[in-house]
């Protein structure tokens, strides 16, 4: 199933409209060669902010990435010369150290499905890791997002990133657009903090691709699907 952009809402309240975006929203992976002004992304960040937050500390600090930064961020990660599946999570662990249960068989599906759609057999090792190499540029997007959180914050700032993060994604859906969060960052943040200014004391968390879909790319028709409520909700009278 391809995933389709919502139109733009005008209505302020947004009626309808999260419920719209909510289910629309998907990764995409390939990105057109039309840009967004940075004006534009700045104005999703700002009402991103809006994410809920507990004791309004907002967690959050974004590193807003233009093409040639990300080409600078590309660059480095590929001089490391450590390959993604070599990669040492030393500053967090977004996986478990060992996949088990539905959590392991949704993963292998969601790998199964990417690849099929892309036309790349099981074995054929090198044209997968291209593939995932495709996150350090982030999949041709104009714009990148780095997000960051420091590291003296527990586990509910945590929370408060993430929502924040959902929130760029549903806004970017709003307007028409794509966007992938991206793990794949954060055990390159040694060659990335440099680059962009990421501070000791700050834990690079994720980066997130926007731009407008490639809609001719193949890898954007994956949409995934999500368990059924039997599987994860509990009702409690």
């Amino acid at each position: 199933m391809r995933c389709d952009p919502v139109p733009y809402l005008a209505d302020p309240r947004g009626i309808g409209g999260v419920a719209e975006a909510v289910a629309a929203r998907c990764s995409t992976r390939a990105f057109a060669r039309s840009g967004i002004e940075t004006a534009e992304a700045i104005e999703v960040l700002r009402l991103a902010a809006r994410a809920p937050s507990g004791g309004n500390m907002q967690p959050w600090q974004a590193y807003l990435l233009g093409r040639p930064a990300i080409e600078r961020v590309a660059t480095a990660i590929r001089a490391t010369g450590v390959a993604p599946h070599k990669a040492e999570w030393d500053d967090y662990r977004y996986y478990p150290e060992r996949f088990f249960g539905a959590y392991d068989q949704r993963r292998k599906a969601l790998g199964r499905a990417l690849y099929a759609l892309l036309g790349i057999e099981r074995r054929e090792v090198r044209r997968m890791r291209a593939q995932f190499d495709r996150n350090f540029d982030f999949f041709g997007a104009p714009i990148g997002v780095l997000l960051t959180i420091d590291r003296g914050l527990e586990k509910g700032s945590w929370i408060d990133l993430g929502m924040f993060v959902q929130n760029v994604t549903l806004l970017a859906q709003e307007r028409g657009w794509g966007s992938c969060v991206q793990a794949a960052f954060a055990p390159y943040h040694r060659a990335i903090r440099p680059l962009v200014g990421i501070g000791p004391d700050e834990v690079l968390v994720c980066g997130i691709a926007i731009g407008h879909p490639d809609r001719h790319d193949p890898v954007n028709d994956l949409r995934t699907e999500r368990a059924p409520n039997a599987e994860w909700l509990r009702l409690v009278g």
